[in-house]
């Protein structure tokens, strides 16, 4: 496709008929000689005598090529580009919402890390999510941790590097001793009332039973069902725990369920890495991107153009003095 970069310049097109309209002609003074060929001179210039000042005017083949050379010239500053067709490829990409649990029993010593040393649950969560994030190049991830309540800390972004510095700064308690796992999922709920995407998906990482919410988990996992979230929920710590520490499976496999998302439980960190691998494998979906639309600049066609047209009307001219020397010859021969 050609298109011009500064189409605007096109403007300037009428700008010489202007200045030969409305400007006053160029006035000069010359002592008049009488010569015996002046009917030769006259057809050479093929101006009509007079008497008076007499205003030089060009013939219409030169008038044509000063015109032609202004237009191709006008043309190569508007710069002419031929534009390819746009580059598409297919990016696999997410919309991803994760829950990470940071009440007090995440700080249960039970999970051990890639070298095999004994780990709290949260240190192990974190090593194995910025492995996760990292993967996310193209997604939008966004970050709501829990406790006594639910906080945004990080919205829907793209900058996967400033996602994961976050994370690595939480701590166990910093939300409150307490989980508030339903309304974490409200909170998601509402950072998606916020976006445009169509695939919406939360990931919720947690220990223990819903303690301090003031919307049940289940009636919060209908909410999202019909604003179409889908719920994938974690469980993370060991089942035959009591107390706070003690997992809520059923409630944590209703939130599924209610979503049509899925329900994983993370006894080790080995679990874990696999539970990221299926979603990895589930939760994708193909967009379609323009990447690049190749330019190339033709200012350099308009520009020979003119370059062209100017020397065949000058050589025009030149074999035209040359055809009517002889006859002034002859007239000049006494």
């Amino acid at each position: 496709m050609l298109t011009f970069a500064y189409p605007w310049l096109a403007l300037l097109l009428p700008l010489p008929w202007l200045v030969y309209r409305f400007a006053p002609p160029h006035a000069e003074r010359r002592p008049g000689v009488r010569v015996p060929f002046f009917r030769t001179l006259v057809m050479m210039t093929g101006q009509v005598p007079g008497s008076g000042a007499v205003t030089a005017r060009r013939g219409a083949a030169r008038m044509g090529v000063l015109v032609l050379c202004w237009m191709l010239a006008l043309a190569s500053l508007m710069r002419p580009q031929w534009i390819e067709p746009p580059l598409h490829r297919d990016v696999p990409t997410r919309d991803m919402l994760l829950l990470v649990d940071l009440s007090a029993s995440m700080d249960t010593k039970d999970f051990a890390d890639a070298q095999g040393r004994t780990v709290d649950r949260l240190t192990a969560l974190k090593q194995v999510l910025d492995d996760f994030v990292a993967r996310r190049r193209g997604d939008r991830i966004g970050v709501v941790v829990f406790g006594d309540a639910p906080f945004t800390l990080v919205p829907f972004t793209t900058d996967l590097k400033l996602a994961r510095q976050l994370v690595q700064d939480t701590a166990v308690g910093m939300a409150g001793p307490r989980t508030a796992f339903g309304d974490a999922i409200g909170l998601g709920i509402s950072l998606f009332d916020r976006s445009t995407v169509t695939a919406k998906t939360m990931v919720a990482l947690t220990d223990g039973n819903d303690t301090a919410s003031k919307v049940p988990p289940g009636e919060a996992a209908g909410v999202a069902r019909d604003r179409g979230i889908v719920i994938h929920t974690i469980a993370i710590g060991d089942p035959t725990a009591a107390g706070e520490e003690k997992l809520d499976e059923a409630a944590l496999r209703d939130v599924a369920e209610r979503t049509g998302g899925g329900f994983y439980r993370a006894l080790d960190r080995d679990q874990l890495v696999g539970i990221y691998g299926r979603l990895d494998e589930i939760e994708t979906r193909r967009i379609d991107t323009v990447s690049f639309r190749p330019k190339t600049d033709l200012y350099w066609v308009p520009l020979a153009a003119a370059l062209l047209v100017g020397m065949a009307g000058s050589a025009a001219i030149l074999i035209r003095s040359r055809r009517l020397r002889p006859l002034l010859r002859r007239e000049i021969r006494p």
